[in-house]
C-alpha cells in the first residue's frame, strides 16, 4: 500500500479527480459540496490495474487552508500534482510544490486536468509551463498526464502511471516502532473513539496498549480498519482507522500521535537543519511568530539559529527549536516552518537531534550516531536507539561509548583496584559502567565481590587472626589490634563468624554444630544452654552467642528453655 497526496492550486480539480479514480468523494462536509471548495483533508482509496492498492489524501488548495494541507502531507509516500490546463501554474501550485519538497516527498506525477475545457494549443502551452516550473524539483522528468475527470479522458493512462509510481516508491521503513499521526478524530454511534492517520512505522495489533502523545494518555486498540476492511494487524505505510478504548474522542485532536509504550523519545526541544526558501524576501532569525508543522501537528515554536544570527533566503543552517509540548520525534523527521505574522511558508528541513545536550553556542548537530555518543560519553544501547533510530552493538556491557572514554574508565578502575589494597575493591561501590568495564579487564580478578590485581596474593586468606581464632576454639580472644576493615572482610567471606561481639573461626561453628547433635542424642527432648555450656566447657559469655548462631543457621531451634534439632542439624557427629 502507498499513500499519495493530491496537491495543487484551488479549483484545479483535485477532488473531482479523486472521485473519478476511486468512486469516493473526498469532500466530506456539506459546506465543501455547497461551495465547491475543499476545506479539510479528504480520503479515498482504490485498486490499480496491477492489483496494487493506493490511498489518496486530498488536500485543500486554497491559501487560507494551507495549515490543513500541511496536516495531510506529513506521512505520504508520493503525490499527484494537479494543474488545470485552463489556468496553468498558479501561486498555490508553487507553494504546494515547495511544501511537498520540504516534507521530503521525492516521487510523483502531474495530472493536467480540465483538458476537455481547453483546446490543443492551450493544453500544449500548459504542459510546457508545468515542465518549466518543475525543472530542478523532484517532479522534473515526471509524467504529465492530460486528463478530464468529467469526460473520463486520460484516466486509464493516469491509472497506469499511478501503478508505475506505486511500484517505484519504496515501502515505508519498519523499525518496529509504531507511530501514527492523527489527522481525524470522530465517534461513530456505538463505536467509541476512532482516529485515522497513516501508520509510518511499526505494526499495530488488536489488543495492543498504546499511548497518545503529547501527554502520555493510555488506550487500547479495540479494532483496526484499512481500505474499508477490518483486520487484526496492520503494518507501516497504510492508511489506518483505529477504534480506541480508554480515551474519549473529546480529549483527542488532529496532531496527536499514537505510539507504543517505551518505543519513542518524546521531546520539546530539537536541533534541526532548516532550508530557507529562496523566494523569501527577508532573513530568518529568532524574531517572528513561527509555526512548526510535523506529521499532522501544528505547534508554535521558538527558533534559535545556531552559529549565526540569521539565515538568508536560499540558505541552509542549523537551528534549535523549542516547543511547548513534548512529541515523539526522531532524526530524519521532516517539517515545515511558517511565519504566522506574514502568513507565509519560510522553509523546512529535517530533525537532526531529538535530545541536544550541548549549549546552543557550542552545538554542531548532524545525524551521525557517533556525534550523539561522543557528546554523551556513555549511552545505553536502548536509549541510543530511541535517540537515533539505529540499533548499535554495545561496546561494553549494554553501553556504547567512544574508545578513548572506555580506555580512560578502564585506567580509572584499575587504579581504584590498586588503591584498595589487600582488602580488594568492593565491586558494589562501582557504577554500572565501571562494573561493565571491570569485567573486561584481564589485569583484575574478582572473588566474592572484591576486585584485586591478578598478580597479587590474597593476604587475607592467611590472615594471622584466623589461626588465633581457630586456636581459641569455643572461647576465642578478642580481635584487638586487627584492622576493622580486614575483620569485616574476613567475616563477609565467611572465614570468621561474628555473633554478639564474639568472633569465632568458621570451623569452630561446625564443631559446635556436631557437639549439639551429640548432646541431642543424649537428650532427645532437648538441651538447655547450661547443658550446652557445660558440654563445651565454656562460660555463658561464649555459650550464648554459639547457641544463637546455631539457631540462626537452623542447626537448632528454641522451644521454651530448650534447644531441639533444626532442619540443618548434622546427621553425622
Amino acid at each position: 500500500m502507498r499513500v499519495v497526496a493530491t496537491a495543487g492550486h484551488v479549483d484545479h480539480g483535485k477532488s473531482s479527480l479523486v472521485l473519478a479514480l476511486t468512486g469516493t468523494d473526498p469532500d466530506r462536509f456539506e459546506e465543501e459540496k455547497r461551495r465547491g471548495l475543499t476545506i479539510d483533508l479528504g480520503f479515498a482509496h482504490t485498486e490499480l490495474p496491477s492489483g496494487s492498492g493506493v490511498s489518496f489524501v486530498d488536500v485543500p488548495g486554497h491559501v487560507r487552508f494551507v495549515r490543513n494541507m500541511l496536516a495531510g502531507v506529513g506521512g505520504v509516500d508520493a503525490c499527484v500534482f494537479v494543474v488545470a490546463a485552463t489556468e496553468g501554474w498558479k501561486p498555490q501550485s508553487e507553494e504546494h510544490l515547495r511544501i511537498l519538497e520540504l516534507v521530503g516527498v521525492r516521487r510523483g506525477l502531474v495530472a493536467l486536468t480540465k483538458v476537455d475545457l481547453a483546446d490543443d494549443e492551450t493544453v500544449e502551452i500548459a504542459t510546457l509551463d508545468v515542465i518549466d516550473h518543475v525543472t530542478g524539483t523532484f517532479l522534473e522528468g515526471a509524467p504529465v498526464v492530460p486528463v478530464s475527470a468529467t469526460a473520463g479522458t486520460g484516466l486509464d493512462e493516469l491509472r497506469d502511471h499511478l501503478d508505475e509510481l506505486v511500484r517505484d516508491t519504496p515501502a515505508a521503513r519498519d523499525r518496529g516502532r509504531p507511530r501514527l499521526w492523527i489527522d481525524r478524530v470522530f465517534s461513530p454511534t456505538g463505536s467509541g473513539t476512532v482516529v485515522t492517520g497513516t501508520l509510518t512505522d511499526g505494526s499495530l495489533t488488536v489488543g495492543d496498549t498504546v499511548r497518545i502523545e503529547p501527554g502520555g494518555r493510555s488506550a487500547r486498540v479495540r479494532a483496526i480498519q484499512t481500505l474499508g476492511r477490518t483486520v487484526a494487524e496492520i503494518g507501516p505505510g497504510n492508511r489506518v482507522a483505529l477504534n480506541l478504548s480508554g480515551v474519549s474522542h473529546a480529549d483527542l485532536s488532529r496532531g496527536d500521535v499514537v505510539v507504543t509504550e517505551g518505543s519513542w523519545h518524546v521531546t520539546d526541544r530539537v536541533d534541526a537543519r532548516l532550508d530557507v526558501l529562496a523566494s523569501l524576501d527577508h532573513d530568518v532569525s529568532r524574531r517572528g511568530a513561527h509555526l512548526l508543522y510535523v506529521g499532522s501537528r501544528e505547534v508554535p515554536v521558538r527558533l534559535r539559529v545556531l552559529g549565526h544570527d540569521a539565515l538568508a533566503p536560499g540558505a541552509s543552517g542549523a537551528v534549535r527549536v523549542f516547543a511547548p509540548v513534548r512529541l515523539p520525534l526522531l532524526p530524519g523527521d521532516r517539517f515545515v516552518v511558517r511565519e504566522s505574522g506574514r502568513d507565509e511558508t519560510i522553509g523546512g528541513g529535517e530533525v537532526l537531534d531529538v535530545d541536544p545536550v550541548l549549549p546552543a553556542a557550542r552545538a554542531a548537530p548532524d545525524r551521525s550516531v557517533e556525534r550523539v555518543v561522543a557528546e554523551r560519553g556513555w549511552v545505553d544501547t536502548d536509549a541510543l536507539e530511541l535517540l537515533t533510530g539505529e540499533r548499535i552493538a554495545p561496546v561494553v556491557g549494554r553501553w556504547v561509548a567512544p574508545v578513548e572514554v572506555v580506555t580512560a574508565t578502564a585506567a580509572e578502575v584499575e587504579q581504584m583496584v590498586v588503591d584498595a589494597g589487600p582488602l580488594g575493591l568492593d565491586v558494589a561501590t562501582l557504577d554500572d559502567r565501571q562494573r561493565a568495564v571491570l569485567e573486561t579487564l584481564g589485569t583484575v580478578r574478582v572473588d566474592a565481590g572484591r576486585a584485586r590485581p591478578v598478580d597479587t596474593a590474597d593476604e587475607l586468606a592467611d590472615h594471622p587472626f584466623l589461626a588465633v581464632a581457630l586456636a581459641g576454639g569455643y572461647a576465642p580472644p578478642a580481635p584487638d589490634g586487627v584492622d576493622r576493615g580486614e575483620l569485616r572482610e574476613l567475616v563477609r567471606r565467611g572465614l570468621l563468624v561474628e555473633r554478639d561481639g564474639i568472633v569465632f573461626h568458621h570451623a569452630v561453628i561446625e564443631q559446635a554444630s556436631r557437639a549439639a547433635a551429640r548432646l541431642l542424642d543424649r537428650h532427645p527432648d532437648g538441651f538447655t544452654v547450661a547443658q550446652f555450656r557445660d558440654d563445651l566447657g565454656v562460660t555463658r559469655k561464649h555459650a550464648l552467642p554459639l547457641v544463637a548462631e546455631l539457631d540462626a543457621r537452623g542447626v537448632t531451634r528454641r522451644r521454651d528453655d530448650l534447644r531441639v534439632g533444626g532442619p540443618r542439624l548434622p546427621t553425622e557427629t
